[in-house]
């Protein structure tokens, strides 16, 4: 009988080299170069803290093999090897159980996600990774504008990066990274900062090589106040893109419910932009649950108003409304409970959640309470979803 192990690896072609696994492995069994993130065997001891912190999904990889992979070959991938095969009875009993384990691991790490995401089906193929730490390509500012009224709680811009020549394909819902010059307190190159790209694939404007970010400066941060005070005619270096599933359909006749917080409304944008300029009469439904604390913070509020009801149903939302009880995204949901249910029944409806963690819960509970009234269990329906590629959650 042929001695199988489990292996862990990080899949290149997902991985935007956060490094949040690495601060989070407990035996310094996670280690990168200029471009992948590696496991080692040898020290790995399948805890899983490493699983649930990870943006993309591409610490949940796995195969089973006779002789493990060295770090050497893991730091040169460009993508991740096919799952041997292995032919014997006795090979198929021990994969078998290995195969359990692994799931039965990564059930237990996932509890409460509904599991790796995926893609849709009829989504387009994302480029990943093609700009490195190491290889950054450069981009140049077009504009900075301030999205939110300027006694809002929160700055929140708008962002338009020149691409010059640089071949830089992005699908709407993937992300970029943004490289802050200097170092950190530890002597340290500043870690790139994420963020979801506002603008649908043909860029910010159509031909012209360009794409744009939503950006909340936050007090006290680095990253974002840096990216904030950008003007005009700066440089910046970037990274990426990355997202190989947090992606639009293409099917013009898939159902989308988008539900967003803040600056969780930027794939949105692109989503609902993509379908205005390539497939404006696409039958299929577009639905947006929007919370803000009032009107004036609410990113893209004026826009918004522009967009045709025949486009996209809007549910703007706020919780800070004077002389008005408190609203919340989910407290929406359940006023068209039976609208929602409908489209939850629907092979072909998509659901996509970005925002502050926090959401999650509330949302998940109104979808609960959704189906329930509707004879529909979603604690079985929402891993049906997310495994069929129709289930989708970013916080932060």
């Amino acid at each position: 009988m042929t001695a199988l192990i489990k292996q862990h690896l990080i899949d290149p072609e997902i991985c935007i080299r956060c490094y949040t696994c690495e601060e989070m492995c407990g035996r310094d069994a996670i280690s990168h170069n200029d471009d992948n993130v590696v496991v080692d065997i040898e020290k790995c001891a399948y805890c899983m803290d490493c699983i649930a912190p990870c943006p993309t999904g591409s610490i949940d990889n796995w195969r089973i093999v006779e002789t493990p992979y060295t770090l050497e070959e893991q730091l040169a991938w460009d993508e991740l090897p096919e799952q041997q095969e292995f032919a014997g009875d006795d090979d198929a009993g021990a994969l078998e159980a290995l195969e359990d384990e692994i799931e039965s691991l990564l059930a237990e790490a996932h509890a409460g996600t509904g599991g790796k995401p995926v893609a849709p089906k009829s989504a387009s193929k994302p480029s990943v990774n093609l700009f490195s730490r190491a290889h950054p390509a450069t981009a140049t500012v077009q504009g900075n504008f301030r999205l939110t009224a300027e006694d809002a709680e929160h700055d929140i811009r708008h962002i338009i990066l020149d691409l010059g020549d640089a071949a830089f394909p992005v699908v709407e819902g993937q992300s970029i990274g943004i490289v802050p010059p200097g170092k950190d307190d530890a002597g340290k190159p500043h870690a790139a900062r994420l963020y979801s790209v506002a603008s649908p694939r043909d860029g910010e404007r159509p031909g012209h090589n360009n794409l744009s970010l939503t950006v909340k400066r936050v007090p006290g941060g680095f990253g974002s106040n840096y990216v904030c005070d950008l003007k005009k005619g700066d440089t910046v270096e970037i990274t990426g893109p990355f997202g190989a599933t947090f992606l639009i359909p293409n099917d013009p006749g898939a159902n989308i419910i988008m539900i967003c917080t803040g600056t969780g409304s930027a794939p949105f944008r692109a989503f609902t932009e993509h379908r205005r300029r390539a497939m404006l009469s696409a039958p299929g439904r577009m639905l947006l649950f929007f919370g803000a604390r009032r009107p004036e913070e609410l990113p893209y509020f004026g826009p918004l108003k522009k967009v045709p009801k025949t486009l996209l149903e809007q549910h703007l939302v706020f919780s800070r409304l004077p002389d008005k009880p408190k609203e919340y995204v989910q407290d929406r949901m359940l006023t068209v409970a039976d609208d929602l249910a409908g489209l939850i029944g629907d092979d072909n409806t998509h659901v996509f959640i970005c925002g502050l963690k926090g959401m999650e819960t509330g949302v998940d509970e109104a979808f609960a309470a959704i189906c329930r009234k509707a004879g529909l269990d979603w604690s079985a329906l929402k891993p049906v979803m997310r495994a069929d590629g129709r289930y989708h959650v970013e916080t932060y």
